[in-house]
C-alpha cells in the first residue's frame, strides 16, 4: 500500500480522520511557504497538499486563485516549487502531495516532472483536470517512482464513472464534497454521504473529503452523521488566515495558522 493510503488507514483504525491542509507554493512568498509547511508539520498535519501556482486554476475558488496569482507574480513556477521541497527535505516528517493542473506537467515533460518531484520526497500527486481516460501513462510513471496518484470523484460522477475511477485508483480517492470550485461553505452537500456509502460498498480504498470544509463545527457534524471517510482536506480556510495576516507580523500569521491546525486536528478524533 502507498504511504498516503497507509497513513489514512492507520488514522481510521485509531478512531480519527487524517488532517490534510492545503497551501499554495510561493504565497505570500517562497520563504514563508517553507515556514508554513514546517509549522503545519509541527502542529498536527498528517499529510500536506502543496499547490503549484497556475493561472487557469478552474477548480479553485477566489482565495486560492488569488494566492496563485500572487505567487506567479513572484515568479514561482515548477523550479521554485522543487526548491521549496528541497529546503524542507529532512526537516519535516509529514508526506507531501503535489496538487497541480495538467498543463504545467506537460510543459515540463511527464517523465521529468514525476521523477523530479519524487526525488525531493513527494509522496502523492493530484491532477484535477486529468481525465480518467488519459491516466494510464501517468499511472505507470507514478508507480515507477513510488508516487500515489490520487483521482477526483465529483458529486455528479455517474456510478459507472465512479467504478472506472476506483478500478484505476492505486490507493485513496479524493471526494469533492460539493459542486463548483473550492471555497468556504456553511454546509456540505448531503450527496456526499450517499457517495461515501456507495464508494465504500465498492472498495476498501480510503476517501479524502475536500472542498468547503472550514471549521471544527463542520467536522463535528461529520462525526455525528457517521460520514464514512478517512481524511479531510482544508484549503481555503487556511488560505484565508494567511491572507488576513499577510500584512502584519509574519510570526503572528504562522502562529494563527498553527493554532487553527491544532484546533482542526483536535476536532478529528471520534
Amino acid at each position: 500500500m502507498n504511504l498516503i493510503s497507509q497513513i489514512l488507514r492507520k488514522k481510521r483504525q485509531n478512531s480519527s480522520y487524517a488532517l490534510i491542509p492545503f497551501v499554495t507554493a510561493g504565497y505570500p512568498s517562497i520563504d514563508l511557504t517553507v515556514e508554513l509547511l514546517l509549522t503545519l508539520g509541527k502542529k498536527g498535519a498528517d499529510v500536506i497538499e502543496l499547490g503549484i501556482p497556475y493561472s487557469d486554476a478552474l477548480a479553485d475558488g477566489h482565495l486560492i486563485q488569488n494566492a496563485s496569482k500572487v505567487a506567479l507574480q513572484n515568479g514561482v513556477y515548477v523550479d521554485e516549487v522543487i526548491n521549496i521541497l528541497k529546503r524542507i527535505d529532512k526537516k519535516i516528517n509529514v508526506p507531501i502531495i503535489i496538487f497541480t493542473y495538467y498543463n504545467p506537467i506537460l510543459v515540463r515533460g511527464l517523465s521529468s516532472f514525476v521523477q523530479e518531484i519524487s526525488q525531493v520526497g513527494v509522496k502523492g500527486l493530484i491532477i484535477p483536470d486529468l481525465p480518467i481516460e488519459e491516466t494510464d501513462y501517468v499511472l505507470k510513471l507514478c508507480l515507477e517512482y513510488r508516487l500515489e496518484l490520487i483521482f477526483f470523484i465529483s458529486p455528479i460522477s455517474s456510478q459507472q464513472r465512479i467504478l472506472n475511477i476506483l478500478s484505476k485508483a492505486p490507493g485513496c480517492v479524493y471526494l469533492v464534497s460539493s459542486t463548483g470550485v473550492t471555497g468556504i461553505r456553511d454546509s456540505i452537500s448531503e450527496n456526499a454521504s450517499y457517495l461515501c456509502n456507495y464508494i465504500n460498498s465498492k472498495t476498501d480504498k480510503q476517501i479524502m473529503l475536500g472542498f468547503g470544509i472550514s471549521s471544527p463545527s463542520q467536522v463535528s457534524k461529520f462525526l455525528h452523521s457517521n460520514l464514512n471517510i478517512d481524511a479531510i482536506v482544508i484549503g481555503s480556510a487556511f488560505t484565508r488566515i494567511i491572507v488576513n495576516n499577510s500584512s502584519v507580523d509574519y510570526n503572528l500569521m504562522l502562529k494563527e495558522v498553527g493554532n487553527f491546525c491544532e484546533q482542526m486536528k483536535s476536532s478529528l478524533n471520534y
